[in-house]
């Protein structure tokens, strides 16, 4: 997977490393400079936005959303940055991040809708996980929720889930490597996402900022590969 795209690949290792390392105060001071996050974060969705326009030069209704889809994570990344400073715009995050997945939501229907010999079981079982999800993520964070904030977090949470029981439905209607990529990077965007928001609301977890950005960029980049690799089984107009 690697080896196809080694330019673009080195880039990103580049981004993800300075990243992960900015979690850190000890590693920032020993190699980075101070606010290199604030660069390299935008990075993370700005490279993979433009690694794929390169390669789908924008063209078809899956390419779009997903590009609008990283357009809104990346706004979601940037106010995501300053909450400390601004709460509120925690809000604004969590908004934008929506509107992400609801691009998403709208790429792998695209596939979905149009596979008439998807599985039932992968369907039903996607709903059951996704759902136990739902019910278990709001259990921990309902007592700890602001009144104001539990209907966004729960409206987000059925979102989330509802993007990975679509891209589980997609099964049978695209090339493996595509299919896997994009189930995996949703599953990797909910367990960052779980992550996130358990540290804020609930417990403080050591290294948090680490596996969320770690599990966050893998995601994003499973979810864009997914798409650049992405090869219908039979021919259907207007994809």
């Amino acid at each position: 997977m690697f080896k196809k795209h080694p330019g673009f690949n080195f880039i990103f290792f580049l981004i993800f490393a300075v990243q992960l390392m900015s979690q850190s105060d000890t590693l920032t001071d020993m190699f980075l400079f101070p606010g290199a996050k604030f660069i390299s974060k935008p990075l993370i969705t700005l490279s993979l936005l433009i690694w794929l326009l390169y390669h789908t030069g924008y063209k078809g209704r899956y390419s779009k959303s997903i590009a609008l889809g990283l357009l809104a994570g990346l706004c979601g990344d940037v106010f995501l940055m300053f909450t400390d400073r601004y709460p509120d715009f925690f809000l604004a995050g969590l908004i934008s991040f929506l509107i992400g997945h609801i691009f998403y939501i709208r790429a792998f229907y695209i596939d979905y809708k149009l596979n008439k010999s998807v599985h039932p079981g992968h369907r039903k079982n996607a709903i059951i996980a996704y759902s136990f999800f739902v019910i278990i993520f709001m259990f921990l964070l309902i007592p700890n929720l602001k009144i104001s904030l539990i209907s966004p977090v729960l409206l987000y949470a059925i979102t989330i889930s509802l993007m990975g029981i679509v891209a589980v439905c997609r099964f049978g209607r695209v090339n493996a490597a595509s299919y896997k990529m994009v189930v995996g990077g949703a599953i990797l965007f909910v367990i960052s996402d779980a992550i996130l928001a358990y540290n804020k609301f609930v417990n403080a977890i050591p290294f948090a900022g680490f596996f969320i950005m770690f599990t966050y960029m893998i995601a994003q980049y499973l979810i864009t590969y997914g798409n650049i690799e992405r090869k219908i089984k039979r021919r259907v107009e207007d994809i």
